[in-house]
């Protein structure tokens, strides 16, 4: 395990081995993954419906903010 997770690196090995096991994924392994998101999403809803009462600007502001990096790596980064 400290191959792949280091003992003194804070992480940094396992950022990099997480990065290269990534690279192995096609868009159809990503779309699985965002499908399975969605459903575990629903399954916490219906666990703690009161989930459902959260404001939506605090949802769109946190959304805004899990997407403002990949939408720079993608679109505006060179």
């Amino acid at each position: 395990m400290n191959a792949i997770f280091g003992k003194h690196n804070g992480g940094a090995k396992m950022i990099n081995y997480l990065n290269e096991r990534i690279k192995m994924l096609t868009v159809v392994d990503i779309a699985l993954v965002k499908w399975s998101v969605l459903f575990a999403t629903i399954i916490i809803v219906k666990l703690f419906p009161q989930l459902l009462n959260i404001n939506y600007a605090v949802l769109v502001i946190l959304m805004m903010v899990c997407m403002a990096r990949p939408f720079y790596k993608i679109w505006i980064k060179k």
